[in-house]
């Protein structure tokens, strides 16, 4: 089966003899779209967004609903990455051993259209994060919202798709 067809045409415009032309010819790729090129494409664009479709996942898959959190420690570091961006932060357990907890948050973009910048949030920070713990028992949360040390309250873009509403304060 071919997929791609080829036309002829002149390299330059050659004088014409006897309404045939003279020079050299060459191949170039027909390009128009074909129903083959067509369903090619369409294979290949699926094949590229199935791993994200299949990575990405809902609330209740893996947070639980009925067990909210609030933390506060130190920040640590912030992951700015799709599908979901991360907040880290060291927290001091009741026996005075420091855990770094994980905080699922929305996708960059998403933050940044609610106002947060990478400069929101500084090394050693405390910062207090309201959320949902992981069904797996891990120290990762489902973040709702972000509360800086001067009382600032940042939306987290929770995915807001299995946890209570938002309290009105």
């Amino acid at each position: 089966m071919q997929l791609i067809s080829y036309i002829t045409t002149p390299t330059s415009n050659p004088p014409l003899e006897s309404g045939k032309l003279v020079g050299r010819e060459r191949s170039i790729p027909n390009l128009e779209p074909t129903m083959t090129n067509r369903t090619i494409i369409g294979l290949l664009a699926a094949a590229w967004a199935m791993p994200l479709a299949w990575a990405h996942h809902s609330f209740a898959a893996e947070y639980d609903a009925n067990r909210p959190v609030t933390l506060k420690g130190s920040f640590a570091k912030m992951d700015w990455v799709n599908p979901h961006s991360w907040v880290y932060l060291d927290v001091m357990n009741a026996d005075g051993t420091m855990q770094r907890w994980a905080c699922e948050t929305a996708p960059p973009n998403g933050l940044y259209r609610r106002g947060w910048r990478k400069s929101s949030l500084k090394d050693g920070d405390i910062i207090t994060v309201e959320g949902f713990l992981a069904k797996d028992g891990s120290k990762t949360v489902n973040a709702r919202s972000v509360v800086t040390a001067d009382g600032k309250r940042m939306f987290a873009g929770s995915s807001n798709d299995g946890g209570p509403a938002d309290t009105k304060e």
